[in-house]
């Protein structure tokens, strides 16, 4: 059974992943590649009658070919060629070059266009893995391989296999010329040559797979060093441990251009000594000829045949070379983005947006059970619970008793390993989930703000011409965050700064308040989206809330007890189930462990 490693296997699947357009545009690249290569074959055969009319012109009749065209012209005498075959070899060679250029450009333009397709397709991937994916995978990994490896892919995948097609082309186009200039010469160099860099490519091949995983390796964990030096700069520059951090991102790059150095000295090197070996190779044919009965000049146009049949041979025998080694150095990379565009995508990726589920009655967990492996324990445990709409419930309950995992599990993040989460008797599963989602609306501990204007953060996941202002406002008034807006200059066209930086805290978590309103949903969640404030601040934010509107069910998790004091229902769990349930008063005489909870 083949490696599903292997080069040819990681192309084919890599081939897999483009899209029709891209796939007919490569085999439209590959014509004219063969069309470049019949150009330089053009190019190198017109150098022949060309240097025999300049060196010994009384000869020029003894090709046949010459002779046929040049009386179909009426030429007769071999004066009268020179000028046409003059014309004809530089025609020649400026056909053949604009050939080559326009190969180039429309494969870079290939490979860069294939790169963005990949990109986006990785991205979209990406973005539709389920929750609990998202959860296990380090976020360096994705922005690495969205990022640095689907470069690396372009550039040293794609366009190195088209550069080696179409060097390979050119050179078995080459050979044969020379071949019927002089066989043997042209074997003797072809297969020399040939079995210098296959010998070579031999002994480099397992260094330049280590090099590219090492190169893979690195660039994660070149992300990973940056995301955490940046991510966390106040305390970087509190502790001061710049040093660290430097040393953390130079263990990581240092060993990644190292390796990067190894590759390209072994792309490059072999091209010195083959040039040296041409070079003698055509001084020995110099020699040679020259030893023979007609002396050097009328061996000249053979020779320049040959040499310039050499100067088109090596350059393309060390493209060819090159780009194996690109290949092969990215083979690591480009497994690693493979693995990313295998994700599979779920149904609704391609589905119209759905209308939001209607929610009437009441949302009912039965039998609730929930864990993220047949391996670990269970999270949720016949979790039980009836929330009626238009109700303010609390989740309550000590670190791990499964208060995240049941918004979760709401929100329709996580699915229920057993048991069912209904909404008015419809069961969340499949097209129903994802109406489901639009209408909720989450507010976490930590509010995410773009480096965008207050508008946009509001209207989050809206393009920036389909914002509705008035519904901004209107989102702010009720988050009651609009007189501080509409206090500044530059109201809602004014800037956040990075993650909100220009912002307080308790003007952030109302922001976050806002972006839910915003979004007109039915059920507001509250991943204890107070516990950072101080109790100022946080009473002011939960005054807020409490004046929402009481047609909105809300769910509020918090580590004070007060945050849910109001609530119609407090729900205290215990090991993933409800251990009791109430108003705050019923709560207080009821449960011990919501009295120490609440510190009475």
């Amino acid at each position: 059974m083949k490696s599903p490693d292997r080069l040819g296997d990681v192309l084919i699947r890599l081939w897999g992943h483009l899209n029709k357009q891209r796939q007919r545009q490569f085999l439209a690249l590959l014509s004219l590649i063969l069309l470049s290569a019949f150009a330089e074959v053009a190019s190198l055969g017109a150098v022949l009658p060309f240097l025999a009319v300049l060196t010994a012109p009384d000869k020029v009749f003894a090709y046949p070919l010459v002779t046929q065209v040049a009386h179909s012209f009426g030429i007769s005498s071999a004066n009268e060629m020179t000028l046409p075959l003059t014309l004809l070899f530089a025609g020649a060679a400026l056909v053949a070059g604009i050939m080559r250029m326009l190969v180039l450009w429309l494969g870079l333009r290939f490979g860069l266009s294939t790169g963005s397709d990949l990109s986006i397709e990785l991205y979209r991937r990406t973005l539709y893995q389920p929750y609990k994916v998202h959860l296990a995978r380090n976020s360096s990994e994705v922005i690495a391989g969205i990022t640095t490896k689907v470069g690396a892919v372009t550039s040293g995948v794609l366009q190195p296999v088209l550069t080696l097609i179409s060097s390979f082309v050119v050179m078995v186009s080459v050979i044969a010329v020379l071949i019927a200039v002089n066989p043997y010469v042209a074997l003797t160099a072809a297969l020399g040559f040939g079995s210098s860099y296959a010998a070579i490519a031999y002994f480099v091949r397992h260094k330049l797979k280590v090099n590219g995983k090492r190169i893979a390796r690195e660039q994660t964990q070149q992300v990973k060093a940056l995301q955490e030096g940046l991510g966390g700069i106040r305390d970087v520059l509190l502790d001061g441990s710049q040093p660290v951090y430097c040393q953390i991102y130079r263990d990581s790059d240092l060993p990644m251009r190292k390796a990067l150095a190894d590759s390209q000295f072994i792309s490059m090197s072999p091209r010195y000594a083959m040039e040296t070996l041409g070079i003698i190779l055509i001084a020995a044919l110099a020699y040679s000829l020259n030893q023979g009965s007609g002396g050097f000049a009328s061996a000249l146009p053979m020779l320049g045949a040959l040499a310039l049949g050499a100067q088109r041979l090596l350059p393309s025998l060390q493209q060819c070379f090159s780009s194996w080694v690109a290949i092969v150095s990215s083979q690591e990379a480009l497994l690693e983005t493979l693995a990313f565009l295998d994700q599979p995508l779920p149904p609704e990726a391609s589905a119209a947006i759905p209308e939001p589920l209607p929610f009437k009655e009441s949302i009912r967990f039965q039998q609730l059970r929930f864990r993220y492996s047949d391996e670990t324990p269970w999270v949720l445990n016949s979790l039980n619970l009836t929330v009626r709409k238009g109700m303010r419930v609390g989740l309550v309950g000590i670190t791990g008793s499964g208060k995240s995992t049941t918004l979760d599990v709401l929100m329709g993040l996580l699915q229920p390993s057993d048991g069912f989460l209904t909404v008015d008797e419809t069961r969340l599963t499949g097209e129903y989930l994802r109406a489901w989602q639009a209408t909720i609306a989450h507010v976490p501990q930590s509010i995410f703000l773009a480096d965008a204007t207050l508008a946009e953060n509001i209207a989050f996941g809206v393009s920036k011409r389909d914002i509705d202002l008035a519904r901004v406002r209107r989102a702010a008034q009720q988050a009651q965050i609009a007189a501080f807006i509409e206090s500044r200059a530059d109201g809602y066209q004014g800037m956040v700064g990075e993650r909100g930086v220009r912002l307080s805290g308790g003007q952030r978590q109302r922001i976050g308040i806002a972006r839910a309103l915003y979004k007109q949903a039915s059920v507001l969640i509250f991943d204890e989206a107070t516990s950072a404030l101080d109790s100022a601040t946080e009473k002011s934010v939960m005054e807020s809330i409490d004046a929402l509107d009481r047609t909105l069910t809300i769910f509020i998790i918090a580590h004070r007890i007060t945050t849910v004091k109001n609530c119609d229902l407090i729900v205290e769990l215990e090991d993933g189930r409800v251990a009791a349930s109430g108003t705050y008063e019923e709560l207080i005489e009821k449960s011990a462990n919501f009295r120490n909870l609440s510190g009475h």
